[in-house]
């Protein structure tokens, strides 16, 4: 049964659907930088304390305040509903054993500890909001006497700043995109095609990413590659919405390069400038 069908007000359901979606958009970003710290721990020591320092930025800015604000907007109204209060006791638990994950991530680690506790942060919090998207959620939408809509009013770390990310590789450009699958091996313009040599660059292989936190998880990669350095994408057909978006949210900072063309997949080099 879908949470529209369980929200018991057509604008309960319009904010279930904002905080979804907005839990879309920190799972992917946090998928990317946790596959970029992976990537350097494997071989680049001062890459992966960069992705380290990056990774906790990015939960101090958005992360650890979207759990304070379900603290303070949903945890409050769920928690006094006898059929989720054990619930709630346990997502708080989770809220702290999250933040000890990034608070151990703030310390100087070896790139093998660092990588292990990003994965573990990752995991964490994905279980954590699948359980908000399909417990806490729609239970809450469904009381007659909550208002969702009405309680979310006006929270940014729960509604807002999220990205419309709809728009999946489909292989077609999208009206206004950049176009750049232009000739065999080129790129967008102004690329600095051969600068970097591909095998140093980290990659990122979105093939097996879910559709709904794929362009998050390639976005929130592209925040931890540092200017003059490149990223690899690898996707599973030719990724030219994707390519519009990251032109829209960055103008002009990314040079694109082929590396491959299909059919199987396609690899390009995403170049910082």
């Amino acid at each position: 049964m879908s949470t529209l069908t369980l929200a018991s007000d057509p604008r309960d359901a319009a904010a279930v659907e904002a905080v979804e979606a907005h839990h879309a958009q920190l799972a992917g970003q946090l998928a990317g930088r946790v596959a970029m710290l992976l990537d350097a721990a494997d071989r680049d020591p001062a890459a992966a304390g960069r992705a380290r320092a990056g990774l906790v930025a990015f939960c101090d800015r958005e992360l650890l305040p979207h759990a304070a604000a379900e603290e303070s907007a949903l945890y409050p109204a769920a928690h006094r509903t006898a059929e989720a209060r054990l619930l709630v006791d346990g997502m708080l638990a989770e809220h702290r054993r999250i933040g000890a994950l990034v608070e151990a991530l703030r310390a100087p680690l070896t790139p093998a500890r660092a990588a292990a506790d990003a994965r573990a942060l990752q995991v964490l919090f994905e279980e954590h909001l699948d359980k908000e998207n399909h417990l806490v959620l729609p239970l809450l939408a469904a009381a007659p006497d909550v208002s969702l809509a009405e309680m979310l009013a006006g929270m940014h770390e729960l509604l807002g700043g999220h990205e419309e990310s709809g728009h999946e590789e489909s292989g077609h450009e999208e009206p206004g995109g950049t176009g750049q699958g232009g000739e065999e091996g080129g790129c967008g313009g102004g690329c600095a095609c051969g600068e970097t040599d591909a095998g140093e660059a980290p990659e990122l292989d979105v093939r097996e990413v879910p559709h709904a936190i794929r362009h998050a998880t390639v976005f929130g990669a592209l925040e931890a590659v540092p200017a003059g350095r490149s990223m690899v994408l690898v996707a599973p057909h030719d990724p030219l919405p994707l390519l519009a978006q990251i032109e829209q949210r960055t103008p002009g900072a990314f040079a694109v390069e082929y590396l491959e063309r299909g059919p199987q997949a396609w690899r390009l080099r995403l170049t910082h400038r």
